[in-house]
């Protein structure tokens, strides 16, 4: 690398921290619901372990005590080796989809819905993002794909890869669903396909998408499919776990339902529920999906074991219902994200307090980690310009004393 370029880098770096944007990696330690930081133990109030699993440590001794009984032959191997379509697949992820099937299956009986769903198993939510619109839209098929404003970085660069001469896409503004249908209105009649892509639960706002607008206006058009990323709605929601989807009834209506296991899940991977065309399709065409090695058996096997405690997590997923609305409105509505609701309803365990400063917004969070939390900055380009915030995830490991001595902190 040539002296130019290391001062251009060091330059732009520079302007990163002048702006108070500039990133590092952490030095943690992990101790239970603490962190170590710095040498200090803070109460982890970042972390995306809604249900409080990742940091429980019983339960992980009782998968382990599954293992050691195991005859050493059938204990799950440490690493895939492979890609799935060589010799990376394994009676660990062809089970994890098969049980995923019966998961979404047993909702929507009981729901009274008609559907069914395949389900494909990915290595990571970044992987599934950047992989299936484009090879939805590698058929020559003249498609418009419609995203709300705040979907993740990885869908936006799914779409981004997706553009061809016959794809197209537009941004609706966050969660407006006027705006949405100007744009089906707009769209001429040599579309073919329009793909409406949304969180159920948006990462940084923590708010929820209307999925039942989403379908009644799926219904208005017979081109409209529907793909809900409900990363941050999976474990918590809904009465076996499945989502905000299955919360709102509208599973059956859904067209690509993605999740993930990083998060409530407490484990690594995603995953896809769709037609079984639609997943011999990704089978074949997915490049990240292709190309990838497989995730280690051993982590599809601590899914699974997840997996089958799920449905029976209500009170957790009620603690953190209950742990999650305290927080949010003890927020001073001046720093609260705007919402036509007046009312303050449970959303979800993300609770943004929005500073807007990026300097004010990294002095709150070293004033919070002063006293015990531990609290990071979100700053642009992560956020829109001048709404940095921190975001304070809660988890249901916390008490309600936690979050009392924390309020007293806000």
């Amino acid at each position: 690398m040539t002296t130019l370029i290391v001062n251009r880098l060091q330059e732009s770096l520079n302007a990163l921290v002048i702006a108070n944007q500039y990133r590092q990696i952490p030095n943690l330690q992990h101790h239970g619901r603490h962190v170590i930081n710095e040498g200090k133990r803070l109460l982890n109030i970042a972390s995306n372990d809604y249900l409080g699993l990742g940091s429980d440590c019983q339960l992980q001794s009782e998968f382990l005590n599954q293992l050691y009984q195991l005859p050493v032959a059938s204990v799950p191997r440490m690493s895939a080796s492979s890609s799935r379509l060589l010799t990376g697949s394994d009676e660990q992820i062809q089970a994890l989809e098969s049980e995923l099937e019966s998961w979404y299956q047993n909702a929507v009986d009981k729901q009274n819905l008609s559907s069914s769903k395949s389900v494909l198993v990915f290595n990571s939510g970044y992987h599934a993002n950047i992989g299936i619109l484009p090879t939805l839209t590698a058929l020559p098929i003249k498609t418009l794909i419609l995203a709300d404003k705040l979907v993740h970085a990885s869908i936006i660069d799914g779409i981004r890869l997706s553009q061809t001469n016959l794809v197209s896409y537009r941004r609706y503004r966050h969660n407006d669903y006027e705006n949405l249908a100007k744009f089906i209105e707009q769209a001429d009649s040599s579309i073919e396909r329009i793909i409406i892509v949304a969180e159920s639960i948006f990462s940084m706002d923590g708010d929820r998408a209307d999925l039942n607008q989403l379908v009644q206006l799926k219904a208005k058009d017979a081109r409209i499919e529907l793909y809900i990323d409900e990363a941050h709605a999976i474990g918590i929601l809904g009465d076996t776990g499945l989502g905000l989807a299955e919360e709102t009834h509208t599973l059956a209506d859904i067209d690509y339902l993605v999740g993930t296991f990083g998060k409530a899940f407490a484990s690594i991977g995603a995953y896809i529920m769709c037609d079984e065309v639609v997943k011999q399709w990704l089978i074949n065409q997915m490049r990240p999906l292709i190309f990838s090695t497989a995730l280690p058996p051993i982590n599809h096997a601590w899914t699974r074991f997840i997996l089958a405690k799920m449905p029976n997590l209500n009170e957790q997923r009620l603690h953190l219902a209950q742990l999650s609305t305290m927080i949010s409105t003890a927020i001073p509505e001046r720093y609260r994200v705007s919402s036509s609701n007046s009312e303050m309803v449970y959303s979800s365990p993300i609770v943004p307090y929005i500073l807007g400063d990026n300097a004010l917004t990294v002095e709150k969070a070293k004033q919070l980690q002063a006293a015990g939390f531990y609290a990071l900055p979100i700053r642009p380009p992560t956020v829109p310009a001048n709404t940095a915030r921190i975001r304070l995830v809660m988890n249901a490991a916390l008490s309600h004393e936690d979050c009392q001595r924390l309020i007293a902190h806000l």
